[in-house]
């Protein structure tokens, strides 16, 4: 995940990493990496690489110089402004952000667009979900032309996931896993797969506890070999993204967690 390899950005745990970005793509391929996931904030959005004009280019010669790809991207923005926002004009403003967010992604060959349905954008109630899929309905057709995933990530139980993804008819419409998240709230990761397991197409690697905050990979109570060995079912070809817990500099705490999850993965790469 972009920033975890570098000293946080104005002290926030998850950001892009304004004015150093590029520094990430060194120490990537450094330590053996393949890609890095970017993030758009809705602070600076404007100024984020994956918005700004010029933007895509810089972010593949980063790629070209170093050989670390940007396939997929975890747009936090919309955790701020959420497509289906109850205030018509943040959900307009949003959706344009959105398409704009696609073609960009068309550019640099994007495989993924992971949209967070969680905490403030919750879709706790049906009033939610119908907004959500009148926000999306329109984009489906640009998705399928360009090839692009939205990954949804959301703290829906299995079924109620599952019923949320069939009501779309199409592929690209897809599933970001979260193992943290998904412990934090006490589901069963075999019970998630059985579900959906086939509509993943990115994942990020945390750990939390039980109703609790991240800690380190195999401190919380995500139950990795559990989740490995039902995964390995689906013939799951797409990343793993490092989100794990960090400190204030993020390196070697990455290191250390790097090589006790792929020590879990067994023959499965990392990123």
């Amino acid at each position: 995940m972009q920033g975890r390899l570098l000293p946080k950005y104005q002290g926030r745990y998850q950001a892009h990493p304004v004015g150093y970005w590029q520094d990430e793509f060194y120490i990537a391929s450094k330590n053996g990496l393949d890609c890095i996931e970017f993030i758009l904030d809705f602070n600076d959005a404007e100024i984020n690489p994956l918005l700004n004009e010029g933007g895509g280019d810089e972010i593949l010669s980063s790629v070209e110089s170093f050989g670390v790809a940007v396939k997929t991207i975890c747009a936090d923005y919309f955790m701020t402004a959420p497509l289906h926002a109850d205030d018509e004009a943040v959900a307009v403003r949003s959706n344009q952000v959105l398409k704009r967010l696609i073609d960009r992604s068309g550019e640099v060959g994007i495989s993924d667009i992971v949209i967070p349905c969680v905490d403030h954008a919750s879709l706790d109630n049906e009033d939610k979900v119908e907004n959500f899929i009148r926000a999306i309905t329109p984009v489906i057709n640009d998705l399928e032309k360009k090839e692009i995933n939205l990954s949804l990530e959301t703290d829906l139980a299995p079924d109620p996931f599952l019923d949320l993804l069939e009501r779309f008819d199409t592929i690209r419409i897809t599933v970001n896993y979260d193992t943290g998240n998904s412990a934090a709230l006490g589901y069963d990761p075999e019970e998630e797969l059985s579900a959906y397991g086939e509509k993943i197409t990115d994942i990020h690697i945390k750990d939390r506890q039980l109703d609790g905050g991240p800690v380190m990979l195999g401190q919380g109570d995500a139950d990795f070999d559990r989740f490995f060995k039902k995964l390995r079912e689906f013939n799951y070809s797409g990343p793993f993204i490092m989100q794990a817990y960090r400190d204030d500099e993020g390196i070697e705490i990455f290191k250390q967690q790097l090589a006790w999850i792929r020590n879990r993965m067994g023959i499965l790469n990392a990123c």
